[in-house]
């Protein structure tokens, strides 16, 4: 069955990313942990994700981490993409949410972004969210949840500590 899913590291205080879309505060650790995005990636088949985060992960130095994966973009403004998996959408969360699962075939679709997490969070249409706590104090940036419409009760289906350091917490939605 076909699955919706964030994943997403948070500091301690609750931030996606610093007050400047900073995300070089993910790397706490780095070198002890292990690899939990390419796992949990190898059942995805397609990406969500808001402009506002294609941008910022488009200029990340490196390989590519979406290799052939088709990202959808949400966004209205026009979209210059390097690679051809990677294509501009619109419309209504539960429309654009369709759209990827269509993309995806058989695969789940990872909706990344906060304006996107909690835009799917509040139409009901995510069924799992992987938060690592990473052992950071940020103060101040881009909150993951702050800005959701509606209380949303979760059920705590794993957790696991990740490279000594940070914790992992899955949880499904309760719709």
């Amino acid at each position: 069955m076909q699955r919706t899913h964030v994943f997403v590291g948070a500091s301690l205080d609750g931030f996606i990313a610093g007050p400047n879309d900073e995300l070089d505060w993910l790397g706490v650790g780095e070198g002890e942990a292990p690899d939990t995005f390419g796992p949990f990636f190898a059942q995805i088949g397609a990406v969500l994700m808001g402009r506002r985060s294609y941008d910022v992960v488009s200029g990340f130095k490196g390989p590519w981490p979406y290799g052939d994966t088709p990202l959808l973009i949400a966004t209205h403004r026009p979209l210059t993409a390097e690679r051809p998996s990677v294509r501009a959408v619109q419309g209504s969360i539960a429309e654009l949410v369709a759209q990827a699962m269509q993309t995806a075939g058989e695969r789940d679709v990872y909706v990344d972004g906060g304006m996107m997490i909690r835009a799917a969070l509040d139409a009901g249409l995510v069924d799992e969210i992987t938060v690592t706590v990473v052992p950071m104090v940020l103060g101040r940036g881009i909150s993951l949840f702050a800005g959701a419409a509606q209380r949303h009760p979760l059920q705590l289906v794993g957790h696991r500590t990740v490279g000594g350091a940070a914790v992992e917490l899955r949880y499904r939605t309760r719709r």
